[in-house]
């Protein structure tokens, strides 16, 4: 590990081939309130959390209009806007009615509002990559893909991705925009999307983990992730971190926390290389769990 807990030592990724980010971002859905609905507990903690982001070199941030709703784009913008040192990601397409609460709506004009009130609540004349939380089987998916091109050829966004998708939605989409990044559920122990990703390394697509730190059981004492932390000295969430990271070169994990502590320790693992002995065990041990 480095002594200065660095982003820039997971390397970098293009997004859309001409947007570079250092590759371990940050998701800002834990900077909201329980059940991401309304204000952090500690707003204070949160605002400084997010002015410890340039400082650490995490330029990569990830939000949704729905983390609150609409409370993470506003303290976004609040502790970083203009940007001069980060690129702002965020979804629409879910709508928020309560508490751990999440409902689909697709519809193009519903679309096309989440995208104008983000520009406006993050304070931007573009958005850098904006992604559709979810394809709403209500809606034909077409019309949600179509209206999404249409808003990309009207400037209003530069990068276009989708969320929680197969390859075969990913290639339908395709039809309409290029599909610069996907963001699926992935981690050490979870990995349903792993056809997904393979799709993704090789088409060029940024592959944006939700939920990367998981390590379930194999934290366990004496299992391969706890002779790797023992080792290494470092923790079992930095360990499944810098596996995420070296399982793919387009892979953007995106933790997120609501302390800066938290926020340096993540950061930490960047600087964490594993060996592919320590790599090839844990992924062995991951699938026979």
């Amino acid at each position: 590990m480095t002594s200065t807990p660095s982003a820039a030592a997971s390397g970098q990724f293009r997004i859309g081939g001409d947007l570079t980010v250092n590759r371990l971002g940050f998701g800002a859905m834990r900077i909201t309130g329980p059940g991401v609905w309304g204000e952090p507990e500690d707003r204070d903690e949160a605002l400084r959390v997010l002015k410890r982001l340039p400082e650490l070199e995490v330029d990569f941030i990830d939000t949704a209009d729905s983390y609150g709703p609409f409370v993470s784009e506003d303290l976004i913008a609040e502790a970083l806007a203009p940007y001069p040192k980060s690129v702002i990601a965020t979804k629409g397409g879910l709508t928020r009615s309560g508490p751990g609460i999440w409902e689909q709506v697709g519809r193009p004009e519903y679309l096309r509002q989440c995208v104008l009130m983000s520009l406006r609540r993050l304070k931007v004349e573009r958005i850098d990559l904006w992604q559709l939380h979810r394809i709403d089987a209500k809606v034909p998916r077409d019309e949600q893909f179509g209206v999404i091109a249409d808003m990309q050829k009207e400037g209003l966004i530069r990068h276009a991705g989708l969320s929680q998708v197969s390859v075969e939605e990913i290639q339908a989409a395709q039809k309409h925009f290029k599909v610069a990044t996907v963001q699926n559920l992935y981690n050490l122990t979870n990995r349903a999307s792993e056809d997904v990703l393979d799709h993704c390394e090789a088409h060029g697509i940024g592959f944006i983990p939700w939920f990367p730190l998981a390590s379930g059981d194999l934290a366990k004492p004496g299992g391969v992730l706890d002779t790797i932390v023992h080792k290494t000295g470092a923790t079992p969430s930095q360990i499944a971190l810098a596996w995420v990271l070296k399982r793919s070169p387009v892979m953007l994990p995106i933790p997120g926390t609501s302390k800066v502590g938290h926020l340096e320790d993540n950061v930490a693992a960047a600087g964490i290389t594993l060996s592919d002995e320590d790599f090839a065990a844990l992924d062995r041990a991951a699938k026979q769990g």
